[in-house]
């Protein structure tokens, strides 16, 4: 058995070929394109012996991982970032590279039919924030709530704009139509094709899902089966907070975001629709005043987030008189005369005064 390390860039493919015992047979690089890897594949083969190989994920490791194991060889695409082919090589003799779930064919075709329909939203969107920007150029108010329906076309049709933009609405407007009618074909294609898939049916009975989300998610999950438990499930699609624990402290941050920015699109609009549902609307309402009662107030020594009656990057003198996020007291709560309200009052009165001096 012969084990191959392959490091691809845009124009080169370096290749580092080791026995079953490490030693180099031979390191070369060649073409990432078809009939450089085809040769390549022929001339490591004549070796006599099978080959392992790995190569780390990016752009362009699927045309390469298709094409070698065309040709005969065992390929693994490996979840690893900036290392040489060497390593790769060393990881794939023994047995170690951490290889990532890789689509099969029919799969790739879905997520691709879901993606181009976004993609051509996002440019139907941007032409639709053009336009929006001309009119805000010359002060017009839009006076309808659908600048794209039926009366928004009338209002549009009889604005006085200068050359060139004048022009440049009529295109933006016609492409506008033609994206349009390039989604409704994508949106019935989706429809059509997911009556027949096996979990798009599931999917639609969940608030907040329709046809179209249904395929999406659906696609960017691909094999549930691969996923150990939920809990793995959400972790892939990047929903999850960041979580730093060491000792007694617990730091929660904003979103991982790691995994399918396409299946964390999808999940977001489908929670966004779904919180109109009065199920949902209901179980968020009691899941705001559960946490509230589990927080309340933070305890002494507690470095805890989670524990603060206020979240992160939210402050007030009550809650964290701090001396750069509260104001400091000119007045000692020892003072037997100190009245709270109208010490608070009073020192308001006289941060104002300092202010307009300083000013």
């Amino acid at each position: 058995m012969l084990y191959a390390g392959l490091d691809l860039s845009r124009q080169r493919l370096d290749v580092h070929v080791l026995d079953e015992n490490g030693r180099t047979i031979e390191v070369t690089a060649v073409r990432p394109d078809a009939d450089a890897l085809r040769t390549l594949a022929a001339h490591v083969l004549r070796q006599g012996q099978e080959v392992s190989a790995a190569i780390e994920s990016m752009t362009g490791a699927r045309f390469v991982h298709d094409t070698l194991e065309f040709a005969g060889w065992d390929v693994e695409i490996a979840d690893a970032a900036k290392i040489d082919a060497w390593v790769l090589a060393e990881l794939a003799r023994r047995e170690l590279v951490p290889a990532i779930w890789l689509p099969d064919p029919a799969i790739r075709a879905e997520r691709e039919r879901a993606r181009f329909r976004l993609h051509l939203v996002h440019h139907r969107t941007a032409l639709k924030n053009r336009i929006h920007a001309t009119l805000m150029t010359f002060g017009q108010p839009v006076a309808v709530a659908d600048l794209f329906g039926v009366a928004g076309r009338e209002l549009l049709a009889g604005l006085a704009l200068p050359e060139p933009w004048t022009a440049t609405l009529s295109t933006s407007l016609r492409m506008v139509d033609q994206l349009g009618a390039e989604i409704d074909a994508c949106e019935r294609d989706l429809r059509n094709l997911g009556v027949d898939h096996p979990s798009i049916p599931l999917l639609l009975t969940v608030p907040g899902i329709g046809p179209v989300l249904a395929y999406t998610i659906a696609s960017e999950i691909g094999d549930i089966g691969r996923f150990a438990s939920p809990k793995k499930l959400t972790g892939y699609t990047g929903l999850c907070p960041i979580v730093r624990q060491s000792g007694n402290r617990d730091v929660r941050g904003p979103l991982a975001k790691n995994g399918p920015k396409y299946l964390r699109w999808a999940l977001i609009e489908a929670a966004t629709h779904a919180a109109r549902d009065a199920h949902y609307r209901e179980r968020y309402e009691r899941t705001k005043q559960r946490l509230g009662r589990q927080r309340g107030a933070r305890s002494p020594g507690s470095t805890s987030r989670a524990s603060s009656p206020k979240p992160s990057g939210t402050s007030s003198p009550r809650t964290n008189p701090s001396r750069r996020q509260g104001p400091h007291s000119f007045w000692s709560p020892d003072d037997p005369p100190w009245n709270w309200a109208a010490g608070a009052a009073s020192h308001q009165t006289l941060s104002f005064s300092q202010k307009a001096i300083e000013r």
